[in-house]
Order: C-alpha cells, then sequence, then structure tokens
C-alpha cells in the first residue's frame, strides 16, 4: 500500500533504500527481540544505505529529506522491525530538526554535521528521566551541570535511552546550576564517566536497546552546552510524525502476514482457504478501509508542511491528531489481524505476537492521547 504514496523518481529510490534496510531488519528482528538489543548487522546495512546523513542538505553531502519523505522510509523498515525504525527515526529526526532551524551555533553544528556525513555518526537526545517522566510533562531535569573551571561537570540518569550502545553523540538535558535553567548539551557516547545499564527489558519494541544512560562527574568543555532556554527553539515538530510513521509499519507488516496466512491456511473442514470465509473477508476489509484512512492523514499532513512551510505554526494541534488517529488505528489493524490468525498468531514461530507487542508501544511516545485531546478542545 506504501507504494501508493510514491510520486517522484526519488522517491522510488529512497523507498528502495528502506527495502533494503527493511529486509535485513526483519532477518534479525527475532533475535533483537529476545536479547533486547540493537543489531550490529542492521546498523551496518543503515550506514550503508548512507541513512543517517540522508537529512543533511545537498550542499553538506545528503539528501536534503523531507518529511514526506522521511516517512515513506520510516514506515517501510517498520514492515521489517518497527524497533528498527523508531530507534534510527530519532536520529534522523533530530537531525532534520537541527539543519533546519538552526538553534547551535553554526561551527559547533558544522562539526557535527561533517562528522554524519563522513561517517555516519548517529545521535540521540536523551530527556527521559525516572523522577521527570516524559519531558513533554514539563518536569525539571534531575541531571545537573555544575562549573568546573573552564569545563561542566554532568551527573545524572537518562530513561529511553534508545541505541544506548552504538550511539555517537548523546544531547543530554540537564538543570545548569550557574544559568539556573535547563540547557542542553553534547556530549561523546565513549566521553569517560558515560555508561549504560541494561535496564531495558519491556513487553514491547525491546529491539530499541533502550536503556539507561548514567553520567558520573562526567567532564566537558563549556562550549558543550549547544542549547540554552533562550536558542532552544519552540513550535510544531513536523519530524515527530516518524512516530505514527513507525506504528503504520507496524501494522501494515501485520496486515500483510494476515492476509498471506489467509490465503494459505485451509483447515480439513473448509474447501477453500480461510480468506474465502466471510468473517474473515469483513476483517480483512476492515483493515483496508483503516489503514486507507490513516495512510491519508499522514501523508496529507506531510505533503502540506513540506509545502506551505509559512503555516507551520497553524498545525500543532494537527500533527497531534495525526499521531493520535494512526497509533490508534494501528493497534486495531493489528488486533484484527490477531483474530485472523486465530491461537497460532500467539506462538513465539508467527510474527504476529510481536507486531501486538510492539504496536501498543505507539500509546505511550509522545504526545500522548490525553494532552491531544485537550489541546484539540482548547482549540475550538
Amino acid at each position: 500500500m506504501i507504494e501508493k504514496w510514491v510520486h517522484s523518481d526519488k522517491q522510488k529510490r529512497l523507498l528502495e533504500k528502506g527495502e533494503r534496510i527493511r529486509k535485513v531488519a526483519a532477518e534479525n528482528a527475532k533475535e533483537a527481540d529476545r536479547e533486547a538489543s540493537f543489531s550490529e548487522e542492521v546498523l551496518k546495512v543503515v550506514k550503508d544505505e548512507g541513512y543517517p546523513s540522508l537529512p543533511l542538505p545537498e550542499e553538506a553531502g545528503g539528501e536534503n529529506l523531507s518529511l514526506y519523505e522521511f516517512l515513506l522510509i520510516q514506515e517501510k523498515i517498520a514492515q521489517g522491525d518497527g524497533a528498527v525504525a523508531l530507534s534510527i527515526g530519532w536520529h534522523a529526526g533530530i537531525l532534520m530538526e537541527l539543519c533546519e532551524e538552526r538553534p547551535w551555533k553554526e561551527e559547533q553544528l558544522e562539526k557535527l554535521m561533517e562528522e554524519v556525513r563522513r561517517d555516519q555518526k548517529v545521535m540521540n537526545r536523551l530527556a527521559t528521566e525516572p523522577a521527570t517522566g516524559s519531558p513533554t510533562r514539563g518536569g525539571i531535569p534531575e541531571t545537573t551541570a555544575r562549573t568546573k573551571g573552564e569545563s561542566y561537570i554532568l551527573n545524572g540518569r537518562k530513561n529511553f535511552a534508545s541505541l544506548a550502545d552504538h550511539l555517537d553523540y548523546c544531547i543530554i538535558t540537564a538543570y545548569v546550576e550557574d544559568q539556573e535553567s535547563v540547557g542542553t548539551f553534547l556530549v561523546e557516547r565513549t566521553a569517560p564517566g558515560v555508561t549504560v545499564e541494561k535496564t531495558w527489558d519491556t513487553l514491547g519494541m525491546r529491539g530499541t536497546e533502550s536503556d539507561d544512560l548514567i553520567l558520573t562527574d562526567v567532564e566537558v568543555p563549556l562550549n558543550s552546552l549547544v542549547e540554552t532556554k533562550a536558542s532552544k527553539t519552540v513550535g510544531p515538530k513536523g519530524w515527530l510524525l516518524h512516530i505514527p510513521a513507525c506504528y503504520l509499519g507496524i501494522a501494515m507488516g501485520a496486515r500483510n502476514e494476515a492476509v498471506e496466512f489467509a490465503k494459505n491456511f485451509q483447515p480439513n473442514s473448509l474447501d477453500t482457504p480461510i480468506i474465502e470465509v466471510p468473517h474473515i473477508q469483513d476483517k480483512i476489509g476492515t483493515m483496508e478501509w483503516k489503514l486507507l484512512q490513516a495512510h491519508s492523514f499522514l501523508y496529507e499532513t506531510a505533503r502540506k508542511w513540506d509545502e506551505y512551510p509559512e503555516r507551520r505554526e497553524e498545525w500543532k494541534a494537527e500533527l497531534g491528531a495525526v499521531k493520535l488517529a494512526v497509533t490508534n488505528a494501528a493497534q486495531e489493524v493489528v488486533d484484527l489481524a490477531m483474530r485472523i490468525s486465530g491461537g497460532r498468531g500467539l506462538s513465539k514461530n508467527q510474527s504476529f505476537e510481536k507486531y501486538y507487542r510492539d504496536v501498543r508501544a505507539g500509546l505511550h511516545n509522545p504526545p500522548m492521547d490525553d494532552a491531544v485531546i485537550k489541546m484539540l478542545a482548547k482549540g475550538v
């Protein structure tokens, strides 16, 4: 179905990249899920395809990735393993934001961009903490930054550090004591005092390797403070639509396998495969219209974002509504796929139960459903 939304040679070429990553992600998905780790083999193909540098401007060695193109690739990868798509999507989305909004000093940003282009380095923004919960709720980080001569000393713990052991850079939020406000630091993953504690033992999206990152007296230069309250950009973040695109990809994967199962499974009580059974056809048809609605809402919103940048401030609520609608539709589609597969779908030998576990995580990625509904109500 995703091919229906491809309208240019560039989009087709990018989707082919996504397909090559999807294939390797699918081959490694079971082991990554079992071990709660991100596959080295998958990361290699991600870098070989130049995925980390795609958001860079063309003059900086990238593809100047549009939001629409970003979502196409994310959805395709997620059909192989949603955990891979979500993990690498954080890097790509953050880089898109940095390239578009330029919130850092130019020399800092240019240095990072060059490293991504040359070495396909990967980053993630780490803001969630045990005491604060989701940063979208407004909690002040307990991670601290205090000055020591020409350095800052960082101490704290970050949860949900996707790609924890495979990151090159961590973008860390901390309470900056000398400024009495929250700031953001660019920290090398290999810096002394930066460690990972293997805490990621969840129901779904296990392959994101979202362990805890611990900072113990980590010393960084003063210019590692790349964002302050004054420089931090606000407003709608279109790149966060990589989240619903990921869960839509999971739903598409479940849909594809459910249809294939229905075409090939024929119990001895029937003269035809179960795809000819009316209640199975009802479930397949219901999946189709839910997927059509979700795709239309997601990609039409992305198209508007790309074509009318001057109107982006108007669409904060709409971006939230897309996330709410698509992730909830994805839940329903995967549930229908499980109903088609029946008890066999619960087996670890099938992919259905993994889709079922993974898609649930979409409800807990920002923005949360209640926050979106409140925002929409206030806009009336």
